[in-house]
C-alpha cells in the first residue's frame, strides 16, 4: 500500500492555480500610486475605495 504525504497537488489544482494566477489584474506604477493617493486623501472610505478598484481590503 501506498502512501502519499499530502503535498502533492493534483493536476486539477495546478490547472485552476494557473488560471488564477494569469487572470489577476497587475496595476501600472501609476496605476498603484493613483490608487494609494486616493486612498490618502481620505475623501472615500478605504472599504469603498477598495471595491471600486476590484481590490481586497488586505492588499
Amino acid at each position: 500500500m501506498r502512501q502519499t504525504t499530502g503535498t502533492r497537488k493534483s493536476r486539477g489544482e495546478k490547472i485552476v492555480k494557473d488560471i488564477k494566477r494569469a487572470t489577476r489584474k497587475h496595476y501600472s506604477s501609476q496605476e498603484t500610486i493613483r490608487i494609494v493617493l486616493d486612498g490618502l486623501r481620505s475623501e472615500d472610505s478605504i472599504a469603498e475605495l477598495c471595491r471600486r478598484e476590484g481590490i481586497s481590503q488586505g492588499v
